[in-house]
């Protein structure tokens, strides 16, 4: 057994402990900014442009080293923060994090407050503050808890009774089941109504421009009807897209702008597609010869021709109108000659004969 010298082996052992120190030293010329209630690490520092030019293991590499490095900051930088064991001794060991100190961007707007309902309108005037009531309550005659409100609420509902009370002043020989049932849809239909009161109340608020008022008495147009029709289906939280469509609607639903929706196409997605219609552009820009739409060419040649059409019968419809008034005049009745004897008619005097006076 060949002898192992003692120098080589504490050489390997300060080899290890270097290998070891420096996965978790991390050297860099600029320090980098930490954010740890966001856990963001913002690294200054430039990378060598000469290795991240083109695409190959050299560049993925350094990213890969680089991202590392800057983890190994962040990690580092959380192990410095005041640590507790979550669920008593034998937890895990968490880390308090600090207040965030960079306001990150929304995705999307904040949600804009829902204006307010004219009843609650009503009742901040009036200053009536709304109790809320349990939604069961003691029901007599089934001697149970039913709900308030709903299908098998408490008292049952009147229109499914099996014997309605008629009340006094009532016609003896009125339907009482149908006077019900009619009273019930009446009460629905109004609830209804005030819904898309409030509804285009809450559209028109939201838009820039003030939309027109609804009639509900029966005067509505269609235009005003396919408004408050898509308000009302775009006022779910899928935007109407389960619900059921109206007939000759379309099967894309509307959104809550009234516009056609905008369509892009994913940052990730197929690079061959993308490639493709760059390079159909660059083609298309690098052709001397113009790109010809046939349909709007014919469609503008169909223009022309109705218009210059239109023109020259309108033209024919003039002339003919002005030969038609010519023939209409006589001949030596011109219109001075009828202006100056419609006045010597009325320098005559009012007896109406030659003026000469008869002697007595």
């Amino acid at each position: 057994m060949a002898a192992v010298r003692v120098e080589a082996v504490l050489a390997a052992a300060e080899e290890q402990e270097a290998e070891k120190r420096r996965s978790i030293t991390v050297e860099k010329e600029l320090e980098l900014e930490f954010d740890l209630g966001n856990l963001l690490a913002l690294d200054r520092n430039p990378p060598a442009a000469a290795a991240l030019r083109g695409a190959g293991p050299r560049r993925e590499a350094l990213l890969q080293a680089l991202a590392r490095d800057n983890t190994q900051l962040l990690v580092c930088r959380l192990w410095e923060l005041p640590a507790e064991r979550a669920g008593g001794a034998g937890g895990p060991l968490v880390a308090r994090l600090p207040e965030p100190a960079f306001r990150l961007p929304r995705e999307k707007p904040p949600p804009r407050p829902r204006p307010p309902t004219r009843w609650e309108q009503f009742a901040r005037l009036k200053g009536i503050r709304r109790r809320k009531k349990t939604s069961l309550v003691w029901d007599e005659q089934a001697k149970e808890w039913r709900r308030r409100w709903g299908y098998r609420r408490a008292g049952g509902d009147p229109a499914r009774a099996w014997v309605a009370e008629v009340p006094a002043g009532a016609d003896p020989e009125e339907d009482q089941f149908a006077r019900l049932r009619r009273e019930k849809r009446e009460r629905v239909a109004r609830n209804e109504l005030n819904r898309l009161r409030n509804l285009a109340r809450a559209h028109r608020a939201g838009s820039a421009a003030p939309a027109a008022p609804l009639h509900p008495t029966g005067h509505q147009d269609r235009d005003e009807l396919r408004r408050v029709a898509r308000v009302a289906r775009v006022s779910t939280a899928s935007l109407g897209r389960f619900q059921p469509r109206l007939p000759k609607e379309p099967a894309e639903p509307p959104s809550r702008s009234g516009g056609k929706k905008r369509r892009f196409e994913p940052l990730l997605g197929n690079l061959a597609a993308e490639r493709s219609r760059q390079l159909e552009l660059l083609r298309d820009m690098g052709s001397k010869k113009p790109v010809l739409d046939i349909t709007r060419a014919v469609n503008k040649q169909m223009r022309q021709e109705e218009a210059e059409a239109a023109a020259a019968h309108k033209g024919k419809k003039q002339s003919q109108r002005g030969k038609r008034g010519r023939r209409q005049q006589r001949p030596g009745r011109s219109g001075k000659q009828s202006g100056a004897r419609r006045q010597q008619q009325q320098q005559k005097p009012a007896g109406g004969g030659t003026g000469r006076r008869k002697k007595a």
